[in-house]
């Protein structure tokens, strides 16, 4: 019985070797060499009113290359990963290139370091060079991401390995040799699935709030001035988008007012007749969505105890010139009242302070400025801000040049110093008086190296509202902060205006191989070939003899099969 089991038939030692060798064969035919892994970050994807703009595309698989012009009219640009130094580009040929919506394999843009949010410099100013790189950077940014581009378009910092690969890009492509499936040279891979949409993304508001003192009723009988900043941003690579400036500076400057604040008002001798309202509002960049949606929250007794609303925006650049924004006339005794108050203060602190009036439309859903939302709720409001005019929409909140290294804490400071004084001098009855409540040397003295600290957090996390969870960690560090320095703290989270739609997968992994040419790979194979038949020749007659080799290529006799 145990005859009848027939045991597998082993292979033969003579075909050890060819078995080998074929292993290797296959191996080489698509053999390439790993160069170097970086972290690259898409081009945002987002729809505006149904419209698709950005980068439509995640996956990239293609050679790369280094110049719109290194390619002859035979080398099909679709199936190539442009390698683009942003400081080297070309906006104009760029600009028509994606005008006439001609096809690439990809885009991958190639930003210097000091652009990088993980490198926290202290600003500088007055370096030339860097601020034309701003410009050029934020004019790519513009262009792109008002564009509906059907292809990958990547973002990553140039380093010793992206830039050496470029360099032999770029030395292949100056040879009249760009790099194809014939040909060989990089190819640069970044493996991510089909990006989704983001369903019913979270806006959230943190609301802070800090009473005067009782008198013989309810302090919410009081009057109230809100102090109020958009924490948000919006940029052309959202992973990238940590807006030192804008507004990281704004929501720097309310955390230092409201510590500032609670320290005034944790003594009862001190404590103002004013309640006073801290709001860290989320949506600015989509028209202040977030804001429009916690005034609504408000019963309309809060909303009629408001005294007045400042809204803090982008007070960090280099400059002494800041400018107060109503949509009020400026002749309205409210706003003379306010205007006045920062005017004076400015020129004790050697800044200057402008008015600008801006009516606003009803009707449109454009909203250009945060406190043009309570001028609509008939609400006396408005914004400081070192910006003249205001951005267009998604425009100028978080770009990719709003970095650290564009900050000045010292502005940021003065600006704190404006704000808080000019609030306090209104809630003491102190205009025109020369008190200065917050002296330098004094308790109540801004702390420069808390400025410091939440300066650098904010300028190395990015802050896109619907890539950030209800409990994010940014989101909680900041509910924490303002329930240090605030009495009661409320959060609110609400849903995003469907107007903006939003996609997923904005960073990933490239990897950079280094691939042989098809034609190696035949040379090889053609080499490797007559190799294996030689050698199997060879051990065929030496074992067996030749009349076996002969036998091994010879057509076996036909077999009939008789009929029954």
């Amino acid at each position: 019985m145990a005859n009848s089991q027939r045991r597998p038939a082993a292979l033969d030692p003579v075909y050890y070797p060819v078995v080998a060798l074929a292993l290797i064969l296959v191996a080489c035919v698509d053999f390439c060499d790993a160069v170097t892994v970086v972290d690259v970050y898409r081009l945002v994807q987002y729809d505006l009113s149904g419209v698709p703009f950005g980068s439509r595309l995640a996956t990239l698989n293609h050679h790369a290359g280094s110049s719109f012009f290194a390619s002859s009219s035979t080398v099909d640009l679709s199936r190539t990963v442009l390698m683009l130094p942003v400081r080297e580009l070309d906006l104009d040929l760029i600009k028509e290139y994606i005008g006439q919506g001609k096809l690439l394999g990809g885009l991958l843009l190639l930003l210097p370091p000091q652009f990088s949010p993980e490198k926290v410099e202290t600003a500088v100013g007055g370096d030339e060079d860097f601020d034309l790189l701003r410009n050029k950077v934020s004019e790519l940014e513009r262009l792109l991401i008002h564009a509906n581009i059907p292809y990958p378009v990547y973002f990553a910092f140039e380093d010793d390995n992206i830039n050496a690969v470029l360099a032999e890009v770029k030395r292949n492509d100056a040879s009249g040799q760009p790099a194809t499936a014939t040909t060989g040279g990089y190819k640069l891979v970044v493996a991510a699935s089909d990006p989704k949409k983001i369903a019913s993304p979270t806006i959230t508001n943190i609301q802070g709030w800090l009473p005067g003192l009782k008198s013989d009723g309810d302090s919410s009988q009081l009057p109230t001035i809100a102090i109020v900043a958009s924490y948000d941003t919006f940029g052309a690579a959202p992973a990238l988008s940590v807006g030192s400036d804008s507004n990281g500076s704004g929501v720097v400057a309310l955390l230092e007012i409201a510590r500032l604040f609670s320290v005034l008002y944790s003594n009862p001798k001190t404590r103002g007749r004013y309640n006073l309202l801290f709001g860290l509002t989320s949506g600015g960049p989509y028209n202040f969505n977030g804001t429009q949606k916690w005034l609504r929250s408000f019963d309309q007794r809060l909303r009629e105890s408001i005294d007045y609303a400042i809204c803090l925006n982008s007070l960090g650049s280099f400059g002494n010139e800041l400018h107060l924004h109503v949509s009020k006339p400026p002749e309205n005794t409210y706003i003379q009242q306010i205007f006045q108050g920062f005017s004076s203060v400015a020129e004790e602190s050697g800044l200057q302070v402008g008015l600008k009036h801006k009516k606003i439309n009803i009707s449109s859903p454009r909203v250009a400025w945060e406190h043009e939302q309570f001028s609509r709720l008939r609400v006396t409001a408005a914004t400081i801000s070192e910006l003249s005019t205001a951005p267009e929409l998604l425009e100028g909140t978080g770009s990719l040049s709003d970095n650290r290294r564009s900050v000045s804490e010292a502005s940021i400071i003065r600006s704190v110093k404006l704000v808080a004084e000019s609030v306090a001098r209104h809630i003491y009855s102190q205009e025109g008086k020369g008190t200065n409540i917050f002296a330098d040397n004094g308790s109540l003295a801004v702390n420069p190296s808390y400025v410091r600290s939440w300066l650098d957090l904010l300028s190395t996390t990015s802050r896109v509202a619907p890539f950030l969870s209800k409990s994010d960690p940014l989101i909680m560090a900041l509910q924490k902060e303002l329930a240090d320095h605030t009495a009661e703290v409320n959060v609110q989270h609400e849903t995003l205006d469907e107007t903006f739609t939003f996609y997923d997968s904005i960073s990933g992994k490239l990897h950079v191989y280094q691939v042989a040419s098809v034609t190696f790979d035949l040379l090889l194979l053609l080499v490797l070939g007559s190799y294996l038949i030689t050698l199997f020749s060879f051990l065929v007659i030496t074992t067996r003899g030749l009349d076996d080799l002969i036998n091994l290529f010879r057509r076996p006799p036909s077999r009939k099969v008789k009929a029954v």
